[in-house]
């Protein structure tokens, strides 16, 4: 099916409201039908939107898989390097452990300047934001790399 996003929407969500759209052979239609209609049409348009999100569920888990192969055939490829990538790991955690007891250090003793000035605020953000993010990232990227295949953190 190539169609654009809007057109799987507009699949999902249009329900027939207009007047007279139970009619048949000129017959009107009775509230209670026109109920039921209703309702049927939103059967069909949930039974859509949920096929819809099974195939999106589908196509992440697609790429979650790739993904994990990829990097189950890299650490085989490289048994020592993800060794050492678990050992630095390990010592990285104990960095970051230690640099965010300063930041908490920092917040506790200075919150309420923080929250009168924006100044303080933003030097607080400047000094430890990036640092931070950074370490993040390279923790989460030696973690991924040090685990040991078939098994989640």
């Amino acid at each position: 099916m190539n169609h654009g996003p809007h057109d799987n929407l507009s699949q999902v969500f249009h329900l027939d409201v207009s007047p007279g759209s139970t009619e048949s052979a000129g017959v009107p239609a009775t509230p209670a039908q026109e109920i039921t209609d209703l309702l049927r049409q939103m059967v069909v348009a949930q039974d859509r939107q949920n096929e819809l999100l099974e195939d999106l569920m589908e196509q992440m888990n697609a790429g979650q898989r790739q993904r994990a192969a990829e990097l189950g055939q890299w650490k085989e490829a490289n048994p020592v390097l993800a060794r050492r990538c678990r050992i630095a790991a390990e010592a990285l955690g104990q960095v970051q452990t230690e640099f965010i007891e300063n930041v908490t250090h920092e917040i506790n003793d200075n919150h309420e300047n923080m929250m009168e000035g924006e100044f303080v605020l933003n030097e607080f953000v400047d000094r430890f934001g990036p640092r931070l993010a950074h370490l993040n990232g390279v923790l989460q990227l030696l973690s991924q790399l040090s685990s040991v295949p078939g098994h989640h953190h």
